[in-house]
């Protein structure tokens, strides 16, 4: 009897130990996920990818016998450490931040729809707003790739989206009205940015600043931009190096919806760009 006891408790003891060890592992890969998902969009990014290049070739020195280089890989990682906390402190300290203020493991409220209705909502009637007034626009919305890069060179805002400051940063004449605005999430990061155009010799020549500005984000990102005409009110969207002109703005918004928030379906195999309406 006292045999079938110490089964019993050495089998309840080996189920809680397995099922504290997946636990643990499910916790791991959490807080991995969460970290990956702070440092999107930032150059840390790539930094990050240059830290597994050396532990790669670290690892085929050892298998290759190439004892010079891999020395020199050893002391790489022996002193990496100090330099990931060097290199990495913006988002380490961005990231306790974020865990003071309980927002590290929050959710985000981007993927519900009332809020996904009212970006959209306040987009299209900024845009129509200006159209009809012609007055010039360029808004990118960052996806995938981070924009951070291009979100410096403009003046910080980190505001709520609204088509009321939207219209009033485009106002010409205005400090923030030159540039682009760049939307990080559901919030404006920043206005007046500088955005990279597009050297481009298919680009109609009618095209002005904004549309090369809007194409060459697109050229090297996966951004959304919006671009307003000024000269002729008219209105297009850039989606992954495509622009789609002259659109109405009911065609805008469901563009902009599915883009934005659903998968990607448009086809990009006949042209790089797809132009839509008639040109002017």
């Amino acid at each position: 009897m006292s045999f079938i006891n110490e089964i019993s408790q050495f089998t309840d003891n080996v189920w809680i130990r397995m099922l504290m060890n997946i636990l643990d592992i499910l916790l791991v890969w959490f807080v991995i996920y969460k970290i990956l998902t702070l440092i999107r969009g930032t150059k840390a990014v790539q930094l990050l990818k240059g830290i597994f290049v050396i532990i790669i070739i670290r690892i085929i020195t050892v298998y290759a016998g190439l004892n010079t280089l891999g020395w020199m890989m050893q002391q790489v990682i022996n002193f990496g450490f100090l330099a990931i906390i060097i290199i990495f402190q913006p988002e380490l300290r961005r990231a306790l931040e974020q865990l003071g203020r309980g927002k590290l493991f929050a959710r985000s409220n981007l993927q519900e729809d009332e809020e996904r209705t009212r970006l959209v909502s306040a987009m299209s009637k900024s845009v129509s707003y200006m159209a009809k007034r012609r007055i010039g626009a360029l808004v990118s919305i960052e996806r995938e790739t981070g924009l951070n890069d291009y979100i410096e060179t403009g003046i910080p805002m980190f505001s709520e989206i609204s088509s009321e400051l939207l219209i009033n940063i485009f106002i010409p004449n205005t400090p923030l009205h030159d540039g682009a605005v760049i939307v990080q999430k559901n919030k404006i990061a920043a206005a007046a940015c500088y955005l990279p155009l597009s050297e481009s010799p298919f680009i109609s020549k009618e095209l002005g600043t904004r549309h090369r500005a809007a194409i060459g984000i697109g050229e090297v990102t996966d951004a959304i931009t919006i671009i307003v005409s000024e000269e002729t009110g008219a209105i297009s969207l850039t989606v992954n190096g495509d622009l789609h002109r002259d659109l109405s703005i009911e065609e805008f918004e469901a563009r902009l919806r599915k883009t934005w928030f659903g998968p990607e379906q448009e086809a990009t195999n006949t042209s790089k760009w797809s132009w839509r309406g008639n040109r002017k």
